[in-house]
């Protein structure tokens, strides 16, 4: 079995950052909780478990010294929580998120009515919105969902993207929200490492040699998902969190295999990957 990884895949700076800070401060006797998994990956996690991090749902289920905030970022008012409480703080949170939190923020001081476009329920938007009046946000996923608000109230908004869209599949979304609305700013807030993975994943599935991608990633990776999207939409492509996942009867008819990786999967869990479907 042949494989080709895309020239572009795993482990962004801003996932690598967080697992390095955890992993160092666990190896320095620190104890501490991750509010949610501290990037979305069911490997990582584990080993944060290993090393004797755990993972917890909320502020209060915290009895260790210090709160570790994932690399998604959280709203402010959690910062003051945790402080309130007498934890340290580990903050992981990307510095792309952080960029949103800040441009945002302006923007709004500035008199603009903000819109997301993203997952309400994902963790890095909550991080953007917990904190707001509802009346200066509105998150946004689908053209029908954007014609039915009447964006005439606002005299000029201004759109984030959640960081790990792949932002061609929203572009309708913004386009007609530009359309009904008298003046619409865009932020450039799809991250570098999100983007060049999604371009490298495209190359892939457009490689005619190759005739199965496997992608891996966590399962509740948003921007796993869209790499498996992009792929799925030109070959039958299959998403698996690691080697253990792989069904044999997927590449019974396949010589060559495209493999990529969301930007929260670790190098050794691409390696095995490779290695069993090079075995086979």
């Amino acid at each position: 079995m042949k494989v080709i990884r895309a020239a572009k895949y795993g482990f962004c700076s801003g996932v690598r950052i967080a697992d390095l800070k955890v992993k160092r401060f666990a190896a320095a006797g620190g104890r501490g909780a991750i509010l949610g998994q501290v990037v979305h990956n069911e490997r990582v996690v584990q080993e944060m478990e290993e090393l004797g991090v755990r993972t917890v749902d909320e502020i209060l289920s915290v009895a260790e010294p210090t709160i570790v905030f994932s690399a998604h970022g959280v709203p402010p008012s959690f910062h003051d929580e945790a402080i309130s409480r007498g934890l340290q703080i580990l903050d992981t949170t990307c510095k792309f998120v952080y960029d949103i939190h800040r441009e945002s923020k302006a923007a709004l001081l500035d008199g603009y009515h903000l819109v997301f476009i993203g997952d309400p329920k994902h963790r890095e938007v909550i991080g953007y919105t917990h904190d707001l009046a509802p009346g200066v946000y509105h998150i946004m996923s689908t053209v029908d969902g954007a014609e039915k608000v009447d964006w005439s109230r606002y005299p000029k908004i201004k759109i984030f993207y959640q960081t790990t869209l792949n932002a061609s599949d929203f572009e309708p979304v913004v386009r007609r929200i530009e359309q009904l609305a008298a003046r619409v700013e865009r932020g450039d807030t799809i991250c570098y490492a999100t983007r060049e993975n999604q371009d490298a994943a495209r190359v892939l599935a457009q490689d005619p040699q190759i005739d199965v991608i496997i992608v891996i990633g966590g399962k509740e990776s948003a921007n796993t998902k869209h790499l498996w999207d992009i792929c799925r939409a030109s070959k039958p492509s299959y998403l698996v969190q690691g080697a253990v996942d792989i069904d044999p009867q997927w590449l019974s008819h396949a010589r060559t295999v495209g493999l990529t990786a969301g930007a929260s999967t670790p190098d050794y869990v691409v390696d095995e990957v490779e290695q069993k479907l090079a075995a086979m």
